[in-house]
């Protein structure tokens, strides 16, 4: 997938530099660009984003074009204040400084948007079902968990904390370019056990209520597969939500456990993976996916470190193939 999207990113960078270099560069007598240059400007934009976007953070990219279109913007307007014959001047054939300068409002607010207040994602795989299904576009509030600076992600200003039964989406600890979404079931201090398919939180067993079966579609390399398994009720932290087990499956495969995590002396596991315990170290926190038997996750790779925090998911705003989900609250 990332392939095809750098191949589309190079084509819209060719592209673009072909009516770029087409394309009259004189304004019409409306005072206006040609077409095939603004079409040659977007698309080597895009083309450029999606390239940088391969290498680095979503994120990263975009700090770069707000502080390029935003230094060329800045530049702009001083001209036009302090020598605006000279900024006449340089207008009448400037193409580039009028594009670069355009293109920042929409980027800062972009930028803005998805930095300190909301982040869209997608759904890729069924570890949160029942909740959250393969398809659903959610939204995440990047301000849950502290205002943070941008791709260091160290908190500026505290505005709340991770609370147990959050919904949490976080840079994978082994691959920080990848987005994962969990729920938050130990906070700094806790000692989360999963024994015989029953969680306990501080010793405390979590109330879970049988809800009858439940049956999905999962795609494999085979094709789709019928998958059954059983539903239940949790209570934690006075939140209910639903969540899956199969019957005969043990707690965790001991042979996908990774060897050395961090704090991996935190954790004590059985060999035959009928059970595991682990303390939550300070500044960390312990996610398991809703879907027990079909979800990566602490148990596996260990701890979530407070600076992969990126936000706490609460809204499905889009799922193409089930339109009654758009909408719903994500508890």
């Amino acid at each position: 997938m990332v392939n095809q999207w750098v191949v589309m990113a190079a084509l819209a960078l060719v592209v673009g530099g072909v009516l770029y270099a087409a394309s009259d560069k004189e304004r019409n007598i409306k005072g206006e660009w040609s077409n095939g240059l603004q079409w040659g400007y977007l698309l080597m934009m895009v083309g450029v984003f999606g390239l940088l976007a391969a290498m680095m953070s979503f994120t990263a990219v975009l700090l770069i074009f707000v502080l390029f279109t935003g230094v060329i913007w800045v530049w702009h307007k001083l001209t036009s204040k302090w020598a605006p014959e000279v900024s006449e001047r340089i207008s009448d054939d400037n193409h580039f400084r009028d594009y670069m300068s355009g293109f920042f409002p929409i980027i800062l607010l972009v930028f803005v948007l998805r930095t300190f207040i909301a982040e869209p994602f997608q759904i890729p795989s069924s570890s949160m079902r029942p909740g959250l299904v393969v398809g659903d576009f959610i939204l995440v509030k990047k301000s849950s968990y502290g205002i943070r600076v941008p791709i260091l992600n160290t908190v500026l200003i505290p505005t709340g904390q991770v609370e147990r039964g959050d919904v949490v989406v976080f840079n994978y600890p082994e691959d920080n370019s990848i987005n994962y979404i969990k729920r938050a079931i130990g906070v700094p201090g806790d000692v989360v056990e999963y024994r015989n398919k029953t969680l306990f939180v501080n010793g405390e067993e979590v109330e879970a209520k049988s809800e009858g079966l439940y049956h999905y579609q999962e795609n494999t390399p085979f094709g789709l597969q019928e998958v059954q398994a059983d539903q239940y009720e949790e209570r934690l932290n006075g939140r209910e939500y639903q969540t899956l087990r199969i019957n005969g499956n043990p707690a965790f495969s001991p042979s996908h456990v990774r060897a050395n995590f961090a704090y991996r002396e935190n954790c004590d596991y059985s060999r035959d993976g009928s059970w595991f315990r682990c303390k939550v170290p300070e500044g960390n926190y312990f996610v398991l996916g809703d879907n027990r038997d079909a979800s990566e996750d602490s148990r596996y790779w260990g701890f979530v470190d407070d600076k992969l925090l990126v936000g706490k998911a609460f809204f499905i705003w889009l799922n193409f193939s089930d339109r009654s989900r758009i909408g719903t609250s994500i508890k």
